[in-house]
């Protein structure tokens, strides 16, 4: 599992996974997200706004497990 730190309230699905180097581009998260390759703390999710906070985790198919966290 590895730690993606955050320095605002939230971060949504989608700019998560770009910033973890888990897509490239917003139209892969889309395509990633329909398929049902995404949870989010181990519910499936589809939506590329969903805002994560602190202490969520997201499991990504073939990818670690990350972690939301606060950067103080």
């Amino acid at each position: 599992m590895k730690t993606f730190d955050i320095r605002d309230e939230y971060i949504t699905l989608g700019q998560l996974l770009k910033a973890a180097d888990v897509i490239d581009t917003g139209g892969q998260a889309k395509a990633l997200l329909a398929e049902g390759d995404v949870l989010v703390n181990g519910e499936k999710e589809t939506r590329r706004g969903r805002k994560l906070y602190p202490g969520d985790t997201v499991q990504v198919r073939g990818f670690d497990t990350i972690k939301v966290g606060k950067r103080s």
